[in-house]
């Protein structure tokens, strides 16, 4: 009985080859599959920056629940890269819906909160928005470089 080396060498070769191929793919390509996320991002408020509330809020983070579950968001935190940070009071945001966080003044409602600065926070030039859970665990975050629109499309 002549034993063949060749079958055991091909099946352990395709075996890891697969695994390579299952561990290339950066976690980041995954699609949400439920949960919190950044949507669009409008770092650039559009017109002049005349630091009017107008324009202030006109800046702006979405922040979407993708999942099947209402979400409580107190104490979920939004910062940016110099540390200004936004913190959740109680807030819930239905399934499959959005809340919009703008910079400058405002009365907060359904799906729209105020940050209240009298300030711009996302930088023009390059940014990278963070979302933290309560527990300082970072949930999502996107950047970006400046463009002509000055949105960025998250997910």
């Amino acid at each position: 009985m002549r034993i063949s080396v060749a079958a055991p060498l091909a099946v352990a070769a395709a075996g890891v080859l697969a695994g390579s191929l299952l561990t290339a793919a950066p976690a980041s390509a995954a699609p949400h599959q439920g949960g919190l996320h950044l949507g669009k991002i409008q770092y650039d408020s559009p017109g002049k920056d005349t630091r009017s509330n107008t324009s202030l809020n006109a800046e702006y983070v979405d922040i979407h629940n993708n999942g099947k579950k209402k979400l409580q968001l107190k104490g979920l935190k939004l910062k940016d890269n110099t540390g200004y940070t936004y913190t959740f009071g109680s807030y819930t945001l239905a399934a499959g819906k959005t809340v919009r966080v703008h910079t400058g003044k405002g009365k907060n409602s359904g799906a729209h909160v105020y940050w209240n600065r009298g300030s711009y926070v996302w930088n023009n030039t390059g940014d990278k928005a963070r979302m933290y859970k309560p527990t300082g665990k970072l949930l999502d975050s996107c950047s970006w470089s400046k463009s002509g629109s000055g949105v960025k499309s998250c997910h």
